[in-house]
């Protein structure tokens, strides 16, 4: 009777080590998986950047999804893929880009891995620390970038300033 007891706690103890192990073996797995999916998206958004500093139209607007919007700096860029292609592929065109190297990025998964949301702080030559935030879909092509919103961080010791600043501009228009 005792040799019994002492198997079945032996197995009790190895089955436990065993669901540990498997617990652990799993969630290394997702881990792994979201870490893939994160390089996946992180490389879109280089490649979106990368495109727009070579002016290159179809790659640029490849990385957009069919529905995509793009908020610009202005509070009145509020464009749907057609009318930023409107916009943008005249100056691409020309040769004319605009390069914004990422300095910064934190990307979150939902969705089962089907959705990203990111932000990103961006380096511009012309605007100096600019912010990159928007989400991603995950489609049968791959990731595409769903919205992209395009902002200048303003210093809270300049808002009050600035914002005023804004005020003014805004009643002469």
């Amino acid at each position: 009777r005792e040799i019994i007891m002492n198997n079945l706690i032996l197995l009790m103890k190895t089955l436990t080590f065993g669901l540990v192990l498997s617990v652990m073996s799993f969630s290394s797995i997702a881990e792994d998986k979201a870490s893939l999916e994160k390089n996946k998206i992180d490389e879109v958004l280089n490649s979106f950047h990368q495109a727009a500093a070579d002016a290159q139209a179809k790659p640029y607007f490849d990385l957009l999804s069919q529905n995509a919007i793009f908020l610009g700096t202005d509070a009145s860029e509020r464009w749907s893929k057609e009318q930023f292609k409107a916009f943008a592929v005249p100056c691409f065109s020309k040769g004319t880009g605009w390069l914004y190297t990422p300095t910064e990025r934190n990307i979150s998964l939902v969705k089962k891995g089907q959705v990203a949301f990111f932000d990103e702080l961006l380096f511009s030559e012309s605007y100096g620390t600019c912010r990159g935030s928007g989400v991603l879909i995950k489609t049968k092509q791959g990731w595409k970038i769903s919205q992209y919103n395009l902002s200048i961080p303003m210093p809270n010791g300049l808002a009050k300033a600035l914002v005023k600043q804004i005020k003014s501009f805004e009643q002469l228009q």
